[in-house]
């Protein structure tokens, strides 16, 4: 969508910076993931509630405190971090006036990313497709859309969708994650029905 601003050339390769820098502080959270999915399968597979239910919380806490200090070196080194990819002026500061965006929008994707790991390692590999499906193409993709062409916010329209989506994701996950009942989780371990969440009980 960024080739169809009225800056094509600008918009594009602040997105593809935008886009790499992403990338790389998403490898992260990533692994974070991976470790608290096997972790809490394991538990309760050990029949440990409580180890796994420590161990969401743990992963949860890290991705905070992650997410806080990579999102202030981010907004710190925002007027030299464009000159990583290129010596062009015009993207390097239209890059620093999206980098407080791009920050936010990382935070969240950090909790989202760390909390669907809690999803998998529950077996709950449908509940985190369907919360994507509708965090993303129901809620996020709308609203860049509207923002970036029908406000006109330019390439931060299209990050601010991304963040409402990953956003609603990780507000969803949080909530999910905190009406577990754990014990009733390592009860219906190997039973592939709705996941034991107080709320649907």
């Amino acid at each position: 969508m960024s080739g169809l601003l009225l800056n094509p050339k600008l918009e594009t390769s602040m997105m593809a910076i935008s886009m790499s820098t992403s990338s790389l502080v998403f490898r992260i959270p990533s692994g974070f993931s991976s470790a608290v999915s096997t972790r809490i399968s394991n538990e309760l597979g050990a029949g440990r509630p409580k180890a796994a239910k420590l161990a969401a919380r743990v992963v949860l806490l890290i991705a905070l405190v992650e997410g806080f200090l990579l999102s202030g070196i981010a907004i710190a080194a925002r007027n030299v971090w464009g000159y990583i990819y290129t010596n062009e002026e015009e993207v390097v500061k239209y890059l620093a006036a999206v980098m407080p965006v791009l920050a936010l929008s990382n935070f969240m994707d950090g909790i989202q990313g760390v909390l669907s790991g809690t999803a998998r390692g529950c077996g709950w590999q449908k509940l985190g497709a369907l919360v994507n499906l509708v965090a993303y193409y129901v809620v996020g993709l709308p609203c860049a859309v509207i923002l970036t062409f029908v406000f006109h916010f330019g390439a931060k329209g299209l990050w601010t969708g991304i963040i409402s989506g990953s956003g609603l994701q990780a507000l969803l996950y949080i909530l999910i994650t905190l009406r577990i009942n754990w014990e009733l989780q390592v009860i219906s371990n190997f039973d592939f029905k709705l996941p034991n969440i107080s709320i649907w009980i």
